[in-house]
């Protein structure tokens, strides 16, 4: 009987070196049943060319408009299960993968018909001991936070483990979660897009595991990464969105209507906050798109 197939959907936008090096650690892997699809978001780098030659395996497929990161994915999911895909591992493109990466998070997925979505330790690039996350928790009042964010490896988690969700930058979802809970919500553009995914999957009865043996480095967050103010816009309106969408209780809301409050204040009265004008301005409209019920890509 063969291993079961995992297909790897990448979304690229104009990052055509750290996609070819993604592509190559990733096709280096000890796991053999594996194939692997390129969503190109109109890069102008000259990606597609340069991923088709170096990896003729791998299936490009050129998107006509951009959906964001939820939307976009998406774009490949269907394309992975149609491929007949076990497991669909959603993958960003500035990442690396240690060797047997798929193998471990395959091996645990595979042990218990209850696990429906796994994620890898993921490491800072540029701090290769250091972890970026070890999956993802929700409090009672709906904060969401990184296990062990930027804390030295020093053996906090030995064995996989359950938590709330898995970091959106390297998430390996089973075929019959997205067949009963759906795919990405493409309301959410971007952010919070794969906690809203897995809080799906667990409220549909499927465990959520991170396995500290499946190794990524991924170079898009430092310990210093500073948001722009886009990120301040999507991370207010979605995070709305997932409380309405689960029905999250009234003490979620009201400190959820607390800290907006209170930043917003801070940061239009308080001089030493002059610089988060921006913010302050993208947390506004955050506010305003989610009471419209605005989706989607932010407006200019």
């Amino acid at each position: 009987m063969d291993p079961p197939q995992v297909v790897t959907v990448i979304l690229n936008t104009n990052h055509r070196e750290d996609t070819l090096g993604l592509l190559d650690s990733l096709y280096k892997n000890s796991y053999a049943n594996h194939r692997a699809i390129v969503l190109d978001n109109a890069s102008q780098d000259g990606s597609v060319a340069a991923i088709r030659s170096a990896f003729p395996q791998t299936q490009v497929i050129e998107l006509e408009h951009n959906l964001g990161y939820a939307g976009n994915n998406n774009a490949g999911v269907r394309a992975a299960l149609d491929l007949g895909a076990d497991w669909v591992f959603v993958l960003n493109e500035d990442t690396l993968l240690a060797p047997d990466c798929l193998e471990e998070l395959v091996r645990v997925g595979e042990s218990d018909l209850q696990i429906g979505v796994l994620g890898p330790m993921v490491y800072h690039y540029d701090e290769p001991g250091m972890i970026q996350s070890a999956g993802g928790k929700i409090s009672k009042n709906w904060q969401a936070w990184h296990l062990a964010q930027n804390e030295a490896d020093q053996g906090q988690y030995p064995v996989p483990h359950s938590v709330d969700w898995i970091s959106g930058c390297a998430i390996l979802v089973r075929r019959a979660v997205i067949e009963q809970v759906g795919m990405l919500d493409a309301r959410f553009f971007y952010y919070f897009e794969e906690t809203e995914w897995c809080l799906r999957a667990r409220s549909a009865g499927w465990l959520v595991v991170h396995v500290p043996r499946a190794r990524i480095w991924h170079k898009g967050v430092q310990r210093d990464y500073r948001p722009s103010s886009n990120v301040t816009y999507y991370k207010t309106r979605n995070h709305f969105l997932m409380l309405s969408k689960h029905q999250a209780p009234p003490r979620a809301w009201l400190l959820a209507w607390i800290q907006v409050l209170r930043t917003l204040t801070s940061w239009s009265v308080k001089p030493k906050w002059r610089s988060m004008r921006p913010h302050r301005d993208a947390m506004w409209q955050g506010i305003l798109d989610f009471l419209r019920r605005r989706w989607g890509k932010r407006p200019v």
